[in-house]
């Protein structure tokens, strides 16, 4: 009876010796309250010191370069475009550098166009542009004193709105063009100016390639052209290339302005205006 008792209890210890020796070693041999302030839920688990995630705890313990540092913005990065210049020239074409912008329905482009031919800047601009002309006598049958600037600020303002409608609205949206100015941002002022005088023949599409600035060379080609139904015929043709030449040299000197506008103002007024 006895060595049958004992030949029993020995064949159940080694059957759980068995069971203990098959089980996983991270198998919990037993489980609390969950409740429990020491369950093993609560625990966190030990970490193998070569694994990556320790290596993680310890660089950022450490503080070492392997942390995420926080960036520092260039005077590039930070040089962002104004809606005027000098607090009067309106800047509403122009891109801060860096900037990746979706393309303009018709409705936006034709917006635009309208913001920089009646913005109270626009008339004085032409206003000093008719005071060039009139000065140099461009056009002689308009007179000198006030009636004759009258009808010369009179053709500047009609040659200033309809340039802008066609080469910022009507020719790009019917070629898929991008009117606005995306600024360089970066470089040498010979780099810069080149640049921007560079984007009088080159451009951007709605879709982001570059391409031929058929909007500023046609649009302003036509704006000349139809100058010729409200101008005298006096030297028609040099009179259309002179317009014409005129408001792309305009539109020359105002990429300029728009492409070091962001130093100017980084500068001189130390990012105020």
């Amino acid at each position: 009876m006895f060595l049958s008792g004992f030949f029993l209890a020995t064949l159940a210890a080694g059957r759980c010796l068995a069971q203990l020796s098959a089980a996983p070693i991270d198998t919990p041999l037993f489980t609390l309250d969950p409740n429990s302030s020491l369950s093993p839920q609560s625990v966190p688990p030990a970490q193998d010191p070569g694994s990556s995630s320790a290596a993680d705890a310890q660089s950022t313990a450490r503080g070492t370069p392997d942390s995420p540092q926080p960036k520092v913005q260039s005077d590039e990065e930070t040089a962002q475009q104004t809606k005027r210049i000098l607090w009067v020239i309106p800047n509403y074409r122009a891109v801060s550098s860096n900037t990746y912008l979706p393309p303009l329905s018709f409705k936006e482009k034709l917006w635009l166009a309208t913001q920089d031919s009646f913005d109270y800047s626009a008339f004085i601009w032409v206003g000093m542009v008719a005071g060039v002309a009139m000065a140099s006598d461009s056009q002689p049958s308009f007179g000198q004193g006030a009636a004759g600037y009258g009808i010369y600020y009179a053709h500047n303002f009609a040659d200033n709105t309809i340039e802008n409608y066609l080469v910022e609205a009507i020719v790009p949206a019917a070629i898929k063009e991008d009117p606005r100015y995306y600024t360089l941002g970066h470089g040498g002022f010979l780099k810069r100016t080149g640049y921007s005088l560079s984007r009088l023949l080159v451009t951007r599409t709605d879709g982001g390639n570059a391409t031929f600035n058929f909007s500023e060379v046609v649009g302003a080609g036509a704006a000349a052209g139809i100058g010729n139904l409200y101008y005298p015929n006096e030297n028609e043709w040099v009179k259309t290339y002179q317009r014409w030449g005129s408001q792309i040299l305009q539109d020359g000197i105002s990429n300029v302005a728009k492409e070091f506008r962001p130093d100017i103002n980084r500068a001189v007024f130390h990012n105020k205006f």
